[in-house]
């Protein structure tokens, strides 16, 4: 908002209308561009006045895209400028130009809804001041999961709450593809080729199996549950593509699946810390990875290209939310959702929470992030190779809960489960593992999720 320019209630109303621009035309822009058009009457009984769109960026004018030619346009910044303009809709994508345009628009007092993660978890800090500055609003629930409302809760229905733990499959491709695994018996590379000739996965799916487009995602959430400043590059990241078969198998001998999670929660102070600081902060440990769920846990039933969050606060328990993670049309349902919470703040003279990271807490390191794992490894089949094996992970101080050894030949699989230890703790014991004679090779280290341990 310009400087000393004052928010005046009923501004708006039946006969002045809030003008929308919408920058991006894709999927979603052109989703909420027909739910703005086909529901106009009811949008402005929830808000109190007209939602008028005043423009369109796109990047080109040659296609037909079912508008009026005056609604369109390739200049954004102008489009972003114009004084009967409100309220911004960024669905470009992006760090540039998103972030410029956003941070006009929220510089000039215009209240801004995106759904663009990967700005988010890098720059919600300088969007948020922006918006602090000028007392707009900045929403964001489609950045995380779609359709499923996750943002707004974690913001203000558990407010009052402790959050200890937010764990989901926040990437819906790679959940088609594990999940396509695990039915059919397929390897990863027959699957993915699956998912790209269907639709689900990219022509280039590197942003969602190597677990970037998952990451993002994250760091907004340990952002807003752990009331702390987390981005992307804070969060511990691994993806799918080295994920086997034999993994699913294994896996389902265990009566569990593979899952990509990620995984934000509350680490106690001292806890994995080498030598903990007294009087130390709890710490967060971000991370995203694919793992191990049982059966029986929620997250594993979820299947497809479907998300699902779980929530674990102190006093509300534990918390699921499910459905659509990505498409046009769930996606622009979450961007009309904030939208409308945008216009009634502008009608009613209102505005949204704004960030809070008054918390700060540190971010713990993978390496003193206990977990327990799941060590596949192949080993000569002779007298007393299980209780050398059995002696590296003690020699390290990694608990094995159980093993099963499978024989074939001379050759044997060992599958080795351990008790909850940590990152480095693992690490210097698959080192040692990798280094024995008796062990031809460690094929596959996978962490176990969702255990009562």
């Amino acid at each position: 908002m310009p400087e000393g320019a004052e928010v005046v209630p009923g501004r708006w109303g039946p006969d002045r209308p809030i003008g929308i621009a919408v920058l991006g035309m894709g999927n979603v822009g052109r989703e909420v561009v027909r739910i703005l058009r086909d529901h106009a009457d009811d949008l402005q009984s929830r808000v109190g006045a007209p939602l008028t769109l005043r423009g369109v960026a796109v990047r080109s004018l040659d296609r037909d895209r079912g508008l009026p030619a005056e609604l369109l346009t390739t200049d954004a910044e102008a489009l972003v400028a114009r004084p009967d303009v409100d309220l911004v809709v960024e669905v470009i994508g992006g760090i540039d130009p998103a972030r410029k345009l956003i941070l006009a628009a929220l510089n000039a007092g215009k209240s801004v809804v995106t759904a663009n993660k990967a700005l988010l978890a890098d720059y919600t800090g300088e969007l948020a001041a922006a918006a602090e500055r000028s007392r707009a609003d900045l929403y964001f629930e489609a950045a995380v999961a779609g359709a499923i409302p996750v943002v707004r809760p974690l913001i203000q229905s558990l407010s009052g709450d402790r959050v200890n733990r937010v764990v989901g499959i926040v990437n819906g491709t790679t959940n088609f593809i594990l999940s396509a695994m695990d039915e059919t018996g397929a390897d990863y590379g027959d699957t993915l080729a699956e998912a790209t000739r269907l639709g689900y996965a990219e022509a280039d799916p590197t942003a969602d199996v190597e677990g970037y487009d998952a990451a993002a995602k994250a760091a907004i959430l340990a952002s807003l549950a752990f009331h702390t400043r987390v981005t992307a590059a804070d969060v511990y990241r691994q993806g799918i593509a080295a994920i086997t078969a034999e993994d699913l198998e294994t896996a389902s001998a265990l009566d569990c699946t593979v899952k990509l999670l990620a995984i934000c929660e509350r680490v106690p102070a001292g806890a994995g810390e080498p030598t903990p600081a007294e009087g130390g902060k709890d710490r967060v440990s971000v991370r995203v990875y694919p793992a191990l769920i049982p059966r029986k846990h929620p997250l594993a039933a979820v299947t497809g290209a479907f998300n699902a969050v779980v929530v674990e606060a102190e006093n509300a328990g534990r918390l699921m939310f499910y459905g659509q993670g990505a498409g046009g049309a769930p996606t622009a349902s979450a961007v009309l959702g904030d939208l409308v919470m945008a216009a009634r703040n502008k009608f009613f003279g209102g505005r949204a929470p704004g960030e809070s990271v008054y918390a700060e807490l540190p971010i713990a390191p993978i390496g003193d992030t206990p977990t327990r794992y799941h060590v596949n490894l192949k080993v000569e089949d002779r007298p007393g190779v299980l209780a050398r094996v059995a002696g590296e992970f003690s020699n390290h101080g990694v608990s094995i809960s159980t093993v099963r050894q499978e024989g074939h030949d001379d050759k044997a699989r060992l599958v080795v489960v351990t008790h909850l230890a940590t990152e480095a703790a693992l690490s210097e014991t698959v080192a040692a593992l990798s280094g024995m004679e008796s062990v031809t090779s460690v094929t596959s280290v996978l962490r176990l999720e969702g255990t009562e341990e």
